[in-house]
């Protein structure tokens, strides 16, 4: 395969992967009436069905994991992706998809800042200087789109105080996945890197194996949660809500396209790209998430929005281009299963 060629193969499967992605973006739009826990805990038992028989034909590899091992798969699996989702569905339904959506843009360079600090005696070290630019263009671009979507919502009546504090609170738990999103990676790229000889293929299917009971557990759990405060839930009818075929077509397309299929596609782009560049192109899935949430919205964003934007994926590419002098562990985080 030539350069370009690969290149080129390369860029489609991150584009692909990113429009895969986009898509945990949407299941909180469209279905608003459902809790973001059941929305968490459906999505990741959707996905855990779905490695089950992914773990059977990998069945040999799985049984060289060791009792550590699967306690570790078990914590990443808790906070990459049960607590993370739940983090960011709340954010979503609290403050609509653009702002968390802009939030958790910013994931490549805290990585790579949590690197710098974290790691640079063993992965080499990411020059600051050319690093505080790209904050000061990612500040301008959230501030922007922040602004937008408040003005938005004060020309549609919405404005109100009450509205404030939801937005305010949306923006905080999409900080909360940006820190759950920020610490899986770090520690998955810790054990990938102690368990060299262990194929990561395996190894994020041992994380939706490990998935699948905390889904099971945290479903029961909300479900047994509804019966007890039943008067609080009002007409809420677990386990599927008010509107099951849709719930469960988001559910296990979610789990087949995003969490399977784009890691697929994002493995396969970076077997074939830099590292520096593949970090940059983590940028489809932001895009492709706001994509999504404006076309549900029926609307395009407005300029400062645009702006915002813009300003988002300048910072990020600043910061990614940077050179280093070793290939560290932020590399690492951007293979890891989403």
């Amino acid at each position: 395969m030539t350069h370009r060629h690969a290149l080129t193969t390369g860029t489609l499967f991150a584009l692909a992967a990113g429009l895969m992605w986009g898509l945990v973006f949407v299941a909180p739009v469209m279905l608003p009436q459902y809790p973001a826990a059941l929305l968490s805990f459906a999505r990741y038992l959707a996905f855990g069905l779905i490695a089950l028989p992914l773990a059977w034909l990998d069945r040999a590899a799985l049984r060289e994991l060791t009792r550590a091992d699967w306690i570790e798969a078990l914590k990443l699996a808790a906070v990459g992706n049960l607590l993370y989702y739940l983090f960011l569905a709340a954010a979503i339904q609290r403050a609509g998809a653009p702002l968390p959506t802009m939030i958790i843009g910013t994931l490549p360079v805290v990585i790579a800042i949590s690197s710098n600090l974290r790691d640079h005696a063993r992965d080499g070290r990411l020059p600051w200087a050319r690093l505080a630019p790209s904050l000061v263009l990612i500040a301008l671009g959230i501030a922007a789109v922040n602004h937008a979507e408040l003005a938005r919502d004060a020309g549609t009546g919405t404005h109100t105080g009450v509205d404030l504090g939801r937005h305010a609170l949306g923006a905080l738990l999409a900080v909360g996945a940006v820190v759950c999103w920020t610490w899986y990676p770090l520690r998955n790229a810790d054990w990938l890197r102690a368990h060299a000889s262990r194929s990561p293929r395996t190894w994020a299917t041992a994380q939706g194996v490990a998935t699948l009971p905390l889904a099971v557990l945290g479903f029961a759990g909300f479900w047994a949660y509804t019966l007890v405060a039943a008067g609080e839930a009002g007409d809420f009818r677990m386990p599927l809500g008010p509107d099951p075929l849709r719930f469960v077509g988001l559910m296990f397309a979610i789990g087949l396209f995003a969490s399977w299929l784009g890691t697929l596609c994002w493995n396969e782009a970076s077997q074939r790209l830099p590292t520096t560049l593949s970090g940059q192109l983590i940028v489809f899935e932001t895009l492709a998430a706001l994509a999504y949430a404006f076309a549900l919205r029926g609307e395009p964003p407005g300029p400062l929005a645009v702006a915002g934007i813009a300003l988002l994926v300048v910072g990020v590419a600043w910061a990614l281009g940077a050179p280093r002098p070793a290939a560290g562990t932020a590399a690492a985080a951007v293979e890891a299963p989403h």
